[in-house]
């Protein structure tokens, strides 16, 4: 780390017109700016146009696109994956950024926040973290996970009854973290030759 302060990417994963994604991440945001240990980065999928198709070759608009985001994931020493569940998984657009990176998840913490019906998201949970482990990045076991979220949220983005989601939300940071403190400091002494 070049500071004290842990780099935290928060990713909004969801790209769809109508989507929670945003309510959700502002809020967890708020609670991270609290903490003194951590930099917090809000990365929004819908301002990147990232294909399903992957090329060896991108052209001038997709590498332009790869210039402004990749830099953002590589700075990060570790990630907040806000997920909803569309048919009992994660969104493509979650998966596009995945697969148009690859050093830049090495030896990294991610965390989940999920969002979806009565599962709450957990199912696009489950499909991610074998997925970020082939990534090489360390998935933590807390999660955050709001089931029928919909009215759960005010107009101005506060949740109506914030003490189990907020308990949830420090439980995350706090191991989030101890993980990325303990890989950062590991990996100047040893670099990862994943």
């Amino acid at each position: 780390m070049s500071s004290d302060r842990i780099r935290v990417a928060v990713i909004i994963g969801s790209v769809r017109k109508g989507r929670l994604g945003p309510t959700i991440a502002n809020w967890f945001v708020g609670i991270a700016g609290q903490r003194e240990d951590l930099q917090i980065d809000l990365v929004d999928l819908a301002d990147y146009d990232l294909p399903n198709r992957l090329t060896d070759e991108p052209g001038p608009e997709l590498a332009e696109t790869l210039g402004e985001i990749s830099p953002r994931l590589a700075a990060a020493d570790a990630f907040v994956v806000v997920t909803p569940e569309y048919n009992h998984s994660y969104p493509g657009s979650l998966k596009s950024l995945i697969d148009w990176h690859t050093v830049e998840w090495h030896a990294k913490p991610v965390a989940f926040i999920s969002y979806g019906g009565q599962a709450g998201g957990i199912r696009a949970v489950e499909h991610l973290r074998p997925i970020f482990s082939e990534a090489h990045a360390t998935t933590i076991r807390q999660t955050v996970v709001f089931h029928q979220p919909w009215d759960q949220f005010d107009e101005n983005g506060e949740l109506r009854n914030p003490t189990r989601a907020e308990n949830a939300a420090k439980s995350l940071l706090d191991q989030l973290a101890w993980w990325a403190g303990a890989l950062v400091e590991w990996k100047a002494r040893h670099p990862y030759g994943g």
